[in-house]
């Protein structure tokens, strides 16, 4: 990755993005894509109904290595790892010590590799600095950490993303959701995941850095396929109500709080065969036992008027009081009606609550909604 006078990142497809006409924005310390001159609503509808390109590279890959890896890793998150099956995928938290939110973030057991186990992660680009320095620290002494700074990733989402991946990595289809696999793609030696973060079905593929614009332009060439930026990402990962880090969890949430409960298993809960032993077990642990200890949690939101309601925006009950904030909010383009999601004091959790949001010093009605606002289409066999 290369550095610009402006100190911003650059990944290997930058070249690729401007010859594309990408308008391009600061993000996560990187030059990246906003959107391409067929514009936001063109980009997000291409996605649900054919196939969306995207370039994921400021995301961090790293590996774990050696045979303590899985149970090393373990103990920085609330999750399961140790049982995790070869050739599946997994979402995880890294959390403080106080049990709340470091990073989210993916991980995938590749089995023996070289001669030793092996797990891959992927975590969020702003955070990947911070996150492989705390996994170091933490585990390093029971484990290899090896950063991947010379590897792209791209992120092939929608319905007819694996009509195009398949025609050129045959195979590919008999994947399902969250397993994955070594493929060559368009001579290019690819990992790849059947996941993402738009609620289509999907794939999000991990190349050298050196192929990743063969890579790329193979895909584009397909005719189902069309560039997308960071903006149809972000409307894209709203209505199907998948956080962002830095918006909607960070270090001042919680799972439970965030209604991250389904990513714990119950082998990491009271009562579980390795219940416990993570950073703030004793509080996430609690929290999941007596939800009515909860004083706030995230929730999806509808406005009742066309009036998109964005980040930070003040909610308040019906009498005027304060309860919360809006922590990501626009007009969703599939569900055609203004989405948000964000924290409410618990009284005011439950579906079908009516709160109101302050816009521009004016009270607009919203609505407390199940999320996600558009059902996910993933492919599980």
């Amino acid at each position: 990755m290369s550095a610009t006078n402006t100190s911003l990142l650059t990944t290997p497809l930058n070249a690729l993005h401007i010859e594309l006409g990408a308008r391009m924005v600061p993000f996560a310390g990187y030059s990246m894509p906003v959107q391409y001159p067929a514009g936001l609503m063109a980009e997000h509808v291409h996605t649900r109904t054919a196939a969306g390109l995207f370039d994921v590279s400021h995301m961090g890959q790293l590996k774990l290595i050696g045979a303590d890896a899985a149970a090393a890793f373990e103990t920085l998150m609330p999750v399961d790892v140790i049982d995790l099956p070869v050739g599946k995928q997994r979402y995880g938290l890294l959390l403080t010590d106080e049990g709340t939110i470091i990073d989210d973030l993916m991980f995938f057991n590749q089995g023996v590799v070289d001669g030793e186990p092996t797990l891959f992660v992927i975590v969020n680009g702003a955070c990947k600095v911070g996150d492989i320095a705390h996994i170091q620290t933490r585990i390093g002494q029971r484990c290899k950490v090896v950063p991947m700074p010379d590897h792209a990733l791209l992120a092939l989402q929608g319905p007819q993303a694996v009509t195009a991946l398949a025609r050129l990595a045959p195979g590919v289809e008999k994947l399902v959701f969250m397993t994955g696999a070594a493929f060559n793609i368009a001579g290019c030696d690819c990992f790849v995941t059947r996941s993402g973060y738009t609620g289509e079905d999907g794939f999000e593929i991990s190349v050298p850095a050196a192929q990743a614009e063969t890579l790329a332009r193979a895909l584009l060439a397909q005719p189902e396929v069309k560039p997308i930026g960071l903006g149809a990402r972000n409307s894209l990962r709203l209505e199907a109500g998948l956080c962002l880090y830095g918006n909607d969890i960070d270090t001042t949430t919680t799972p439970p709080e965030a209604a991250l409960n389904w990513a714990i298993q119950k082998v990491r809960r009271a009562g579980g065969a390795r219940a416990g032993g993570f950073p703030g077990a004793d509080k996430v642990l609690a929290q999941i036992d007596t939800p009515a200890s909860l004083q706030r949690k995230r929730v999806g939101l509808v406005a009742l008027e066309r009036v998109p309601v964005r980040e930070h925006t003040e909610l308040q009950s019906t009498d005027g009081r304060k309860i919360g904030e809006v922590t990501s909010g626009l007009l969703g383009p599939t569900v055609n009606e203004p989405v948000a999601m964000g924290y409410v004091e618990a009284a005011h959790a439950a579906i079908g609550t009516r709160v109101n949001a302050i816009v521009r010093g004016k009270p607009v009605p919203m609505e407390v909604r199940a999320m996600p606002f558009v059902p996910a289409n993933y492919y599980r066999g």
